[in-house]
């Protein structure tokens, strides 16, 4: 990271669109040759279902979409890019996608994330027991709302007995 940090902004800028524009076209040549050897198997009839001619449709229809918006997400850029590929998203309309994903994670990571993640670890230098409340403290802020959303989803459902 320090070594991405010392460089000039554009060249920075480039080696991250590099890495990222590599990371996510292996990962979608890997769902490719998956369903590719999938295929020579018995459980090969079960791509010509209707059910996965409908998902392969919706995932070329709005794939790229899909695919854009998943690198300002963490941890569902590679499952995106991954079932892209599973689905033989066309290089056509993945390209395309790939690219200006890449492009707006570069530019994130070069201006704002790499900025957060050299604060992050200048607070857990400077105080690890700070550092373990923060997250302690993120934590208990995300609990709370995910177990207020379920409690509020509960109390809206017709299904609930009283």
């Amino acid at each position: 990271m320090d070594q991405i940090m010392s460089l000039p902004f554009g060249v920075a800028l480039a080696a991250l669109f590099a890495i990222v524009m590599i990371r996510v076209n292996v990962t979608y040549w890997i769902g490719r040759g998956a369903v590719a050897g999938l295929a020579h198997t018995r459980f090969g009839n079960s791509l010509e279902r209707p059910k996965a001619a409908r998902a392969q449709a919706l995932i070329q229809r709005w794939g790229p979409y899909a695919v854009v918006l998943s690198f300002l997400t963490i941890g569902l850029q590679t499952a995106i890019n991954l079932a892209a590929g599973a689905a033989r998203m066309p290089l056509r309309r993945y390209l395309p996608a790939a690219v200006a994903g890449s492009l707006m994670w570069a530019l994130l990571y070069a201006t704002i994330g790499l900025a957060a993640l050299e604060a992050w670890l200048a607070v857990t230098a400077a105080s690890p027991v700070g550092a373990a409340v923060g997250v302690a403290a993120l934590a208990g802020i995300v609990l709370w709302v995910v177990v207020f959303r379920r409690r509020r989803a509960r109390a809206k459902s017709p299904d609930t007995v009283v």
